[in-house]
């Protein structure tokens, strides 16, 4: 697994440059932390059902209440190689 992440800081998006991330801090709420299991359990689900194909899914996307929040998006590592 690895955790990359940005701050925003009014850049473009194509001046965006995502770096390693040694430590993520969730702080949340015990119902966004149960939205948040319930997404990464669904779409690894949809990971083993699709295989390279999956690509990557969107937190906001799918569970509603966080689209106000820093952006969650999970990209898939499986390879068809």
């Amino acid at each position: 697994m690895k955790i990359t992440g940005y701050s925003e800081n009014g850049l473009t998006p194509e001046d965006v440059q995502h770096l390693d991330l040694a430590e993520i801090t969730i702080t949340a709420a015990p119902d966004e932390i149960r939205k948040l299991s319930a997404f990464l359990a669904a779409t690894a689900d949809k990971m083993e059902q699709m295989g390279a194909a999956c690509g990557h899914e969107h937190l906001a996307d799918r569970q509603q209440g966080f689209e106000q929040s820093p952006h969650v998006t999970v990209f898939s590592s499986i390879s068809d190689a």
